[in-house]
């Protein structure tokens, strides 16, 4: 375990950053597309607390959770996962916990676009997802694990820990060693780790990446309709990002 935490500070976040470019943009898989068909593309705010800073938070408003301290807990599990630093914000700054919380409550919550049909039986870990639950019951399940375990281990709430207790937590997780009666508990934490980085550089309109910091951070310009004013030149050229929203909606 120590080796693993001395490897974990050896590796700073600008070299992540640098080397995670193939979660940038509209990567992703199942989740992003699959949350958002369904529902309206051009989301109008629902709630009095969305951000009005900028232009690029469109969609800031819990749509899943109705238990607030389980959204806490997932926000704070998904900032040590990416945490603020000196390059930018972090997941809860980036809005990467609304992402989430709309993931769940759309189409991906319930695996609407996989084949659901039985018999389910444990699958290998080549196989990817075998359970028979839905992601958003997963995530239910996954959030009260991580808040029993916070528990019976530091005698406190999860989000009432130390950032370096909240990282053990998250470590035996990852490293399968706590007791899920239904699922693994590694396999909820891949969920989580891989949605809290979709959520960082998805666009915008999805409920994460605000106001584009995380293209930002990475210099990632957006969504362009077109390069053909630049493509000749030999110059390096910063472009400002664009999102979905500034792109159609202009």
């Amino acid at each position: 375990m120590a080796e693993k935490k001395e490897k974990n500070k050896a590796t700073t976040r600008r070299d992540f950053l640098k080397k995670s470019g193939y979660v940038t943009g509209g990567l992703i898989g199942g989740s992003v597309l699959g949350g958002v068909i369904g529902s309206e593309l051009w989301n109008k705010e629902t709630d009095s607390d969305v951000a009005t800073e900028g232009t690029q938070q469109h969609d800031q408003a819990l749509q899943y959770f109705k238990n607030r301290a389980n959204f806490d807990i997932l926000s704070q599990a998904t900032e040590r996962i990416f945490p603020e630093d000196e390059n930018g914000p972090g997941a809860i700054g980036l809005g990467v916990p609304y992402y989430i919380d709309h993931q769940l409550a759309g189409l991906w919550g319930i695996n609407a676009r996989e084949y659901r049909q039985g018999p389910f039986y444990k699958g290998e870990p080549n196989q990817g997802y075998q359970s028979q639950l839905k992601y958003h019951e997963v995530f239910d399940l996954g959030i009260e694990a991580l808040e029993k375990y916070s528990q019976s281990t530091f005698n406190q709430r999860f989000t009432e820990l130390e950032a370096e207790q909240q990282d053990e937590v998250l470590m035996a997780f990852d490293d399968n060693e706590v007791n899920m009666s239904v699922i693994s508990s590694s396999l909820f934490f891949e969920l989580l780790r891989t949605l809290t980085f979709e959520g960082a550089y998805a666009d915008p309109l999805y409920g994460g990446n605000k106001d584009m910091q995380g293209w930002r951070m990475k210099e990632y310009p957006g969504v362009q309709l077109s390069y053909t004013d630049q493509i000749k030149s030999e110059d390096f050229i910063e472009i400002e990002p664009a999102s979905l929203h500034d792109t159609f909606n202009t």
